[in-house]
């Protein structure tokens, strides 16, 4: 490991923690705030957005100066074309939210913003050329079938995130989780990937900066951008990571199952797909009794002993990983739901 990773990194931290107050004034002054007006509103007070600045900055301007000072990064299995596509549809994600959270926008222009932006990381290069077979080796992919593959991808990642931001903390926190372990796994033998664990690890760094103020009791949101941009990234580095989508999918398989169900729930009860309800896993593990900190520290615990499992698993031994996880928070899920769906409409207070 070079010597300045260590100061990479941590001044990635040092960036998100220090502007993250400073962009929380800003939010408060111009007004982008959120109020608990909305039924699925589990806060009681006024918080301000612009959280995805702080971690925005606080991950891009530490990569650029490693990128203009070393060679590190692009001398392995990153290309230059890489950064430009993952901060332009970074920027992308967080003008589309600022505008979101100023104006309320509908999902059918809200949704124009993780498109333009999975565009984007796909026309600058990022793609997946193959994916590992399972039972041995690895299938190679057509171009279309690549770009297609990793749009899609992108585009579930990051509503994953979008959707996962409802609990203080949940979301920077799993995304936290997922780029650890991505990065552990490009340091080991079988992959040995420095500059993907470096990209991986200036990420976390980031996003734990932010996590001293979004916490519970948060003094800081996300706001739509940051969400967005979170499962965005998370996405990008699982592509140059070399299609760690198993290892990703083990960090977040509760909440991306969590939003195939509750989708699926609205679309067989005749409602809204894009409605706001609280029928999420962390509004039913509210409505049990549980504190926002206990649901921050389950989710994260499950991340991490799962996202472990990549690290000595194999293939196959993911995917069976990866079946078990669906099929026990499957179960849980549905139990919470029976029980406490009743809150759907209500308003939660801790």
């Amino acid at each position: 490991m070079p010597f300045w990773w260590p100061f990479i990194v941590a001044s990635a931290f040092v960036l998100s923690a220090g502007l993250s107050p400073v962009m929380a004034t800003f939010a408060l002054r111009l007004g982008f705030v959120d109020a608990p007006t909305a039924a699925r509103k589990i806060h009681n007070r006024i918080v301000p957005y612009f959280g995805g600045f702080a971690v925005f900055f606080g991950f891009a301007l530490p990569t650029a100066v490693a990128l203009l000072l070393t060679n590190h990064f692009t001398s392995g299995a990153i290309d230059i074309t890489h950064f430009v596509g993952l901060f332009l549809g970074g920027a992308i994600l967080l003008v589309g939210g600022l505008l979101d959270d100023k104006f309320t926008l509908p999902p059918r222009f809200s949704i124009l913003f993780p498109l333009l932006a999975a565009v984007a990381a796909v026309f600058f290069g990022i793609g997946v050329d193959k994916v590992t077979n399972p039972l041995g080796g690895a299938l190679l992919l057509t171009s279309s079938a690549s770009i297609l593959l990793t749009f899609m991808w992108l585009l579930g990642m990051t509503y994953t995130t979008k959707l996962l931001d409802g609990l203080d903390g949940l979301a920077s926190g799993v995304t936290c989780v997922g780029a650890l372990m991505i990065g552990l796994l490009a340091l080991s033998d079988q992959f040995f990937q420095p500059d993907v664990a470096l990209l991986a690890f200036v990420f976390a760094a980031a996003l734990i900066g932010f996590l001293l103020w979004n916490v519970y009791p948060a003094k800081l949101f996300l706001g739509e951008g940051g969400s967005t941009f979170l499962g965005f990234t998370l996405g990008v580095l699982a592509v140059i990571a070399g299609s760690k989508f198993a290892t990703t999918l083990l960090v977040v398989g509760v909440p991306v199952l969590d939003v195939v169900l509750v989708i699926f729930r609205r679309w067989y009860e005749g409602r809204s797909l894009t409605a706001g309800d609280q029928t999420h896993l962390h509004h039913l593990l509210l409505a049990a009794g549980l504190s926002q900190r206990k649901i921050l520290v389950i989710y994260l615990v499950i991340a991490a002993l799962f996202g472990v499992t990549t690290l000595v698993f194999s293939s196959w031994q993911k995917l069976v990983a990866l079946g078990i996880l669906m099929l026990l928070t499957g179960g849980v899920i549905q139990f919470l739901y029976k029980k406490y769906h009743v809150i759907e409409y209500g308003h939660i207070h801790e």
